[in-house]
């Protein structure tokens, strides 16, 4: 359930063919642009703006830039992409998929925007991060990013001490509540038809966790806008102020079918992400991923650092393969 960002500042798409386009104006996305950028590569960011962690009111967790409101670290991002050459264009990619190689084997993409500009790119790389589903609770999805929250790193600090209730979705849901029960000492798990052995079920008890089985049928708001309680299928209302609840995590990968980028499932149900290899490297020539996309526990920091190892890694493989474009055409004059 990703936001939306207030719009910025729009590049012009370039007519020629670039080194590198980024899909995806995140941290990772950014990151790995800075480092093509900061090697003189030529790259080009396409931004949707509708970053994952857009509700949230700070990043945190992230090494001198802790509560860093997220549109401002991006607004920090493009800037320092722009300052070496790169280019961020606001937009939404509606097509990529590979193009004719040169005539000595490299890689091309065509990488077509919802407005009709098309981008030609030597590489790409995929950071377009994920969606998550909520659980389908009446009255819960008003409060995502907010009285509703998902990772104890994140924003636990914030909730700390708080009434937290845990939405069971799965056997995630009972990690998820050892996480929270370190930040409050008031917190009920509602099971919502998820199975509990009498092992897991002492567990919880023995560190104070009450678990509630009864069925839930809404999240109730109070008269401020903010969280007052889980109403039972009883009439009963347990009064909370901060949901925790496991989403399901799937890879946003619209627009990019015809790049056939290889998925998988993640454990327990939890949803889907793309597969990557050493530094991001996918299994489609050309193509690497980096971020919430490939790794969807990855907290901005993580995510900011795969992009660069990313970055880094295409630049290497733009190098190679620029060696080898001058090695033939040495060769060709050698022999004219």
């Amino acid at each position: 359930m990703p936001g939306t960002t207030a719009a910025h500042a729009t590049d012009k798409l370039p007519d020629e063919t670039v080194d590198a386009v980024v899909i995806g104006g995140g941290a990772a996305g950014l990151n790995g642009a800075l480092m093509l950028a900061r090697s003189r590569r030529s790259v080009v960011v396409i931004d949707s703006g509708t970053p994952r962690n857009a509700p949230a009111e700070g990043v945190h967790g992230l090494l001198g830039l802790d509560g860093t409101p997220p549109a401002e670290l991006l607004r920090r991002g493009r800037e320092e992409v722009r300052r070496y050459g790169g280019l961020v264009v606001a937009g939404d990619v509606v097509s990529a998929r590979p193009a004719a190689p040169s005539a000595g084997g490299d890689p091309r993409f065509a990488v077509t925007l919802a407005g009709g500009g098309t981008l030609r790119a030597r590489r790409l790389l995929v950071a377009t991060g994920l969606r998550d589903v909520l659980p389908d609770v009446p009255g819960l999805a008003g409060h995502w990013g907010r009285g509703v929250v998902h990772c104890p790193y994140c924003h636990g600090w914030e909730v700390r001490d708080e009434p937290i209730g845990i939405l069971a979705a799965g056997p995630a849901s009972v990690h998820h509540a050892l996480l929270f029960r370190q930040l409050t000492d008031d917190l009920v798990y509602f099971s919502r038809g998820t199975e509990l052995d009498e092992g897991t079920r002492a567990r919880l008890a023995a560190r104070g966790v009450r678990v509630v089985d009864t069925p839930v049928t809404e999240v109730v708001t109070g008269e401020d806008g903010s969280i007052a309680g889980v109403r039972l299928s009883d009439g009963q209302v347990v009064p909370r102020r901060v949901l925790a609840v496991v989403t399901t995590l799937l890879a946003r990968t619209e627009g990019l079918e015809e790049l056939a980028l290889p998925t998988r499932d993640l454990p327990g149900g939890m949803g889907r992400h793309v597969a990557g290899g050493t530094a991001g490297a996918t299994e489609v020539p050309g193509v690497w991923v980096a971020g919430n996309a490939t790794e969807p526990m990855a907290q901005v920091g993580a995510s900011a650092a795969a992009g660069a190892l990313a970055g880094a890694h295409m630049n290497a493989d733009l190098a190679a393969a620029d060696t080898e474009a001058a090695l033939d055409a040495a060769r060709r004059v050698t022999h004219a």
